[in-house]
């Protein structure tokens, strides 16, 4: 497969056996090449999400350490445009990492995002590209 932009449900799911789709996600994931791009602002919802879990911290800290999980997003370089695409997108409304993924998509035209948020399904790259994903059911 091509290279994979990963969101925050997929890592949750991988990472949190309870998660409903801890199986798709698992699953998917073994199709994967390494490494999977993201961004802070996905990494930081991810620590949120699974703060009561400290393992699963702890192997979000090895993936990237390994370099299985690559957060070279840097919003510093990026703000204008991720800012336009919020703006643009305020009717969804679109958060911050949703924002960083649609443009780490349009520097990476070849990757596919791996998500669970079908938000995905109404966001433009490049204001009219569809962005391929990888999502459950496709």
């Amino acid at each position: 497969m091509a290279q994979v932009i990963v969101d925050t449900g997929p890592l949750v799911a991988i990472l949190d056996a309870s998660d409903s789709f801890h199986g798709w996600a698992s699953e998917s994931l073994k199709t994967i090449d390494p490494p999977l791009l993201t961004c802070e602002a996905v990494l930081t919802e991810v620590c949120f999400l699974l703060r009561r879990h400290q393992k699963a911290l702890a192997v979000i800290a090895l993936l990237i350490e390994r370099g299985i999980l690559a957060p070279n997003f840097s919003l510093a370089r990026e703000f204008a445009p991720v800012f336009q695409l919020v703006k643009r997108f305020k009717s969804v409304p679109m958060s911050l990492a949703d924002a960083c993924l649609v443009r780490l998509s349009e520097l990476n035209p070849e990757c596919h995002v791996f998500t669970l948020d079908t938000d995905f399904q109404i966001y433009r790259r490049h204001r009219r590209q569809k962005i391929p994903l990888l999502t459950p059911g496709r």
